[in-house]
This record gives C-alpha cells, structure tokens and sequence, in this order.
C-alpha cells in the first residue's frame, strides 16, 4: 500500500526543503517520515515456533501524521457524542472567499482563529435573539482547509444545537422557526462584518480588495438530525490532515494518483498529480504550532459546565422520550491477546525487548 512517507520520499530531500518553507511544515514531514521506524524506536519480539524476529516500532504521534490518532479520534467522538444535548442539531459551514486566501496563507494563527471567532460570534448573536431562539446554544467549530482533491479552501464547519438555554438559566429556549435555524442571508453578512472588523484590528484590513466586503460570503445551514453522524464526519479530520492512506491508488515515476468521491455526482474520480505537487497541496493544509483547530462556544465550552448540565436537566423534563446522553466509558483493562506470527502463522509472539531511537525524536 503506499503511504504518504512513499511520495515525501520519492520527492526527496530538496524538493522537502524547498517546499517546506514553514518550522511546522518541516516538523510535520521529519515526523511523518520517522512515523513507525527505526528512527523512533519501538519493541522487539520473536516468534516461539519459527524463531523470526518481529519489529513493532513507535508512532509519531504528530498532529498531521496520516497513519496515527486512531485510538484519539475514537475517545474524541465518543467524548463529544457524551456531551450531546438530546435536541436536534444543525450544520453551519462558513467559507472564506478566494479573495482571502492568499492573506489566510501568510497569516494562518490570525485568519484561520479569526474565521472561527467571527463564525461562532455571528451564530450567538442571531440565536440569541427572541425572533430566531432567544437562548445560548451549544457551538462545536472545526477547521478544515482543503477540498477533497486537496485544494486549499479554508472554511469551518459548526455544530449547533437548535435550542439554547434562557440568558437566566431557567428555561430551554427551542429554535423559533422549524425551516430554519436562524435567517442564513443574515448570517452572512454579520459574518462577513465581524471577518471585517478582526482584519481591521489585526492591521490587515488593507491586503484586502475591498470588493470582497460588498459581495454576497458563503454561508450554508441545514439540519443534522441528533448530531451524531456530524460528529462522525467532523472526527475524520481533527486529528489528520487533508487525505487518508486509504485514498492513496498508486505511485511510480515520479507520479502519485488518489482518488476522491465528488460532492456533486458522489462519483468516484481520480486526480494524478507529480510527487511535488502532491507535496505542494499537502504542506498547505499544516497548520501553525499551537493553533486549535477544533473550539467549543456557548454552552459546549468548558466556562458553561454548569449551563450545560442545566440545559440537560431542563431538557430531561420537557423532552422525556429522548434519553440523556451518557458518557462513554473505556472498557475495563484486560490481558492483551497474544499476537500471531506473521512469518510462520502458527507460533505466537514473545516479547524480547526494547529498541532505542536510532535519531532525535521530532519535536
């Protein structure tokens, strides 16, 4: 199966340095290709039939390594799936325009933190009004930068609760109108003002044409049931970045082929691009150290605990055929199975020991 560490391979070491441009981008591809390798690390065990020995080496761990968080992606739905409020729940997606990108690129903590900010911002100050909710709803933000060919697109999606505690905690305050969240024109253009207003005090505001604050932004909401299968769709991408192994079809001379499934047509279709230009798309989907690319607001922040559980209890009452989320709790510890030998299939693996990291450990 190729692997993304095949193609940064396959590029080589200048064309990794030339593109990497970033201190992250170059952390990200020193982890991604230490990823499972001698370099990190790891076990060794022997088989107690054959005698082969069986090298097990350790992950990277690193935030943009296509090939780990399996297990943290687990634990994060499962932690957000308990965290649900038993009402329904909508889809916001905010996008920036193309205008914005080329700024978004070079100012990524700035742009990238800005347009979840304005995002979450614009939905409280709609869903707390009378007309549309009157409460404060429960807000789960993601950041997504690319499409599925790859293609740099930052936008943000938001789960929002249709409902929202009452500003004095005493009252579940369902969304007014069964249609709509809240008005989506309406949306747009308070996003689209508070995006403004943060460029404005970042001192950015003139790398803008100012065409782009008298057009229409795309702004989109529909409905998304209990929020269940939004969150399994968010969960694909807050631990990894832009593409899967999985998705990876082949690579030889030079060239690497993936495929995507097309929003539209939801049809199958494969994009062929040179190992550099792969790596191109790639390194523009990592993000700066530190920045947070999932955020919580409103009654799913970690400040509104004690909102949160009001909510719940409110909902409890008024909403009696809907059970309470409960937390999902890890199963208890138990004697791992001993594994198969992959040489001979018949004898089992015995521990012999521990294998040191052949280089520095990226940070």
């Amino acid at each position: 199966m190729v692997e993304v560490a095949d193609i940064l391979r396959a590029a080589g070491p200048q064309a990794c340095d030339r593109l990497a441009v970033l201190p992250s981008q170059k952390r990200a591809l020193q982890a991604i290709l230490q990823c499972r390798t001698e370099a990190l690390g790891g076990q060794v065990y022997g088989c107690d039939h054959c005698g082969a020995l069986h090298f097990s080496y350790h992950s990277c761990g690193h935030r943009h390594c296509p090939k780990c968080h399996g297990q943290q992606t687990e634990r994060w739905l499962a932690q957000q799936r308990a965290r649900l409020l038993p009402c329904p729940y909508y889809l916001a997606t905010f996008t920036l325009p193309s205008e914005l990108r080329p700024l978004a690129r070079s100012h990524q903590k700035i742009v990238y933190g800005l347009l979840l900010q304005a995002a979450a911002a614009s939905l409280k100050t709609l869903c707390s009004d009378p007309r549309w909710m009157g409460g404060q709803p429960a807000l789960t933000g993601v950041l997504h930068t690319w499409t599925r060919a790859m293609l740099y697109h930052p936008h943000a999606h938001f789960l929002v609760s249709a409902g929202g505690l009452s500003p004095d905690g005493q009252s579940w305050q369902p969304a007014k109108q069964d249609a709509f969240l809240v008005p989506v024109r309406a949306l747009s253009e308070l996003f689209r003002v508070k995006v403004r207003a943060g460029l404005q005090k970042a001192q950015l505001l003139d790398q803008v044409p100012p065409k782009v604050w008298r057009q229409p932004w795309v702004v989109h909401a529909q409905p998304a049931g209990s929020g269940e299968k939004v969150l399994q769709y968010l969960g694909r991408y807050v631990f990894r970045i832009a593409i899967t192994q999985s998705r990876l079809d082949w690579l030889q001379n030079g060239q690497v082929a993936f495929h995507y499934r097309d929003n539209k047509t939801q049809q199958l279709k494969q994009v062929c691009l040179t190992v550099e230009e792969f790596l191109r798309r790639f390194l523009q989907h990592v993000l700066p150290q530190g920045l947070a690319k999932v955020r919580h607001y409103g009654l799913s922040s970690s400040a509104c605990q004690k909102r949160h559980a009001a909510a719940l209890a409110l909902l409890a009452l008024t909403l009696l055929s809907v059970p309470l989320a409960t937390p999902v709790l890890d199963p208890p510890a138990s004697d791992p199975k001993p594994m198969l030998c992959p040489h001979c299939r018949l004898g089992r693996l015995v521990w012999l020991g521990r294998l040191r990291p052949r280089r520095k450990i990226p940070p």
